[in-house]
């Protein structure tokens, strides 16, 4: 929590203490309180889910049932730092306001607990309901590391569990491993979903450098099914945590496969990050579309372009009549989530995303948009139209709207052969830069100057740049921030771009130029997101 000092006292302090606490003058001159350097807590974001105390990587297991979105998490209760793994967990009924619950899932004898996913299974496929009771069956990779230290191959395997306490409480399968490993080193992440066209349940599991494909009828009983990828699409690093299902095309009715394999490394801007691939599924074998039969490793297919947003995987169960396919990625990249300068707690996830599929000329892209719900948090709002812009000009400041905790939409229709910069920035010199090339056609985020960096070679020794993907003659954004924390959704969603950083204080001001010169911003709102 940050201390008001004194300023009659401010000259007394020593240089060391100087470090940390340090004058500030606000834009015409007056002489602000002094303020600490952030850290730790201060970084805690205001409304993206984080463990209360110590280690998260990878969302697993998430499910909706009556009417709570469950979210269970790769955690390790006792270091900051990755360590044997557990299954968190999370409740909430808007996938915005979390209540951390007890640890779901513990390590045991057959070894640690990796990602994967539960279902629902509404129909006791699996007979694990009893009393009327709904089975809730989560799928996930048990991982040996005695095997592991050994110098094996097959020290990780596939097991079930089940609750039928609608997910407090897990029960392991006495037959576990239901899949033995084939003698593939990394072999692991199940996601399940069930496949109303072929009335059966479909798992895709990740292995090294391609994806497996399973069936069953029961949940317990799997037979593999077909494999992808091998030499398809990206392949810098091992794939992670697959996910595999059914969408509409949008404002159609025709229906396509979708398959979101995360990898690492090998990411659009190195690191961990996550592709996709688009294409038809007869009920055992996945075949992409015609663009994407060819896919190399340079290609735009990303989830987001962004360093951090890994891992993620959609909710089962959403209720058809709401026709949402809604997402959630863990917000680090495994080149630093380690190092990261927070110690009580470390990483948190996105927030959640509709994902929608839309076919633009012959190609089909995922899109994704903040859930609706987040609107719900909206207090006071800024809002101003045929902006014109000269020079450096300042949009929003904290005057307005506190940029900790925002959601702020803008329009730009005068496009020009020009340079758009936005810039986050705060009066101590930490400024976050993005914007939009138009000569180069790319989006870019640069996080070199916004606050601490040090702590990784490899945070923030490169800009970030993404595709524009969308062939539309104006501009519109979406920005999200939290405390340490932007995502941009660029053109309803069709370029998105995450990333973390760790100012050494607080944003104050958006402003915006180019390098042209003057144009005009058609049109800016700002709202503040206020939470409990």
């Amino acid at each position: 929590m940050k201390r008001i000092i004194n300023l009659m006292l401010i000259s007394a302090l020593t240089l060391a203490s100087a470090t940390s606490c340090m004058d500030r003058k606000d834009e015409e001159g007056k002489e602000a309180v002094a303020m600490e350097v952030q850290k730790d807590e201060d970084f805690r974001p205001n409304f993206h889910f984080t463990p209360e105390k110590n280690w998260m990587n990878d969302p697993n297991g998430m499910f909706f049932y009556n009417g709570y979105f469950h979210l269970y998490f790769q955690h390790y209760p006792d270091d900051n730092v990755w360590g044997p793994m557990h299954w968190g967990h999370a409740i909430s009924t808007d996938m915005i306001t979390w209540k951390e619950q007890p640890i779901a899932i513990y390590p045991d004898e057959k070894g640690y607990i990796f990602s994967g996913s539960a279902v629902v299974d509404n129909n006791n496929t699996s007979g694990f309901g009893k009393d009327g009771k709904v089975p809730i069956v989560a799928m996930f990779t048990y991982h040996d590391p005695k095997g592991q230290e050994a110098g094996e191959t097959d020290y990780q395997s596939q097991a079930i569990a089940y609750s039928l306490d609608e997910g407090k409480t897990w029960t392991k399968y006495e037959g576990n491993p239901v899949i033995e490993n084939p003698g593939i080193k990394d072999f692991r992440d199940p996601k399940v979903t069930w496949d109303g066209i072929h009335q059966q349940w479909v798992m895709v599991l990740a292995a090294d450098d391609k994806s497996l494909f399973y069936t069953s009828q029961n949940l317990k009983e799997w037979k593999l099914a077909s494999e992808f990828g091998e030499g398809l699409g990206a392949h810098g690093g091992v794939w992670e945590c697959p996910d595999f299902f059914p969408m509409y095309v949008e404002n159609s009715d025709e229906v396509k496969w979708v398959l979101i394999q995360s990898l690492n490394p090998g990411g659009y801007n190195g690191g961990s990050g996550t592709q996709y691939f688009v294409g038809d599924f007869d009920g055992k074998e996945f075949t992409p579309v015609k663009e994407m039969q060819d896919l190399g490793e340079d290609h735009h297919y990303w989830i987001d372009f962004g360093k951090d947003n890994y891992a993620g995987v959609t909710w089962a169960n959403i209720p058809e009549e709401n026709g949402r396919k809604l997402f959630m990625g863990w917000m680090s990249n495994w080149q630093y989530a380690e190092k990261v300068p927070t110690e009580t707690w470390r990483s948190a996830m996105t927030i959640a995303r509709e994902l929608k599929l839309e076919k633009i000329e012959d190609s089909y892209i995922i899109t994704s948009v903040p859930a609706k719900e987040l609107q719900n948090y909206r207090s006071i709002s800024y809002k101003d139209a045929n902006v014109k812009i000269e020079g450096d000009t300042k949009i929003i400041d904290s005057s307005k709207i506190d940029l900790t905790s925002a959601e702020i939409r803008f329009k730009i229709s005068d496009l020009k052969q020009t340079n758009y910069k936005f810039r986050l920035s705060n009066s101590q010199g930490d400024e976050l830069m993005f914007g939009y090339d138009h000569g180069k056609k790319e989006f870019y985020l640069d996080r070199s100057k916004a606050g601490q960096a040090g702590f990784s070679e490899e945070f923030a020794n490169t800009i970030s740049t993404a595709p524009r993907i969308s062939g539309a003659e104006d501009l519109s954004g979406i920005i999200i921030l939290d405390k340490t924390s932007i995502e941009l959704f660029f053109d309803e969603g069709k370029t998105v771009i995450t990333e973390i950083f760790f100012p050494k204080y607080p944003w104050e001001k958006l402003s915006v130029s180019a390098e042209a010169g003057e144009f005009t911003l058609d049109h800016i709102e700002a709202y503040q997101l206020k939470f409990k």
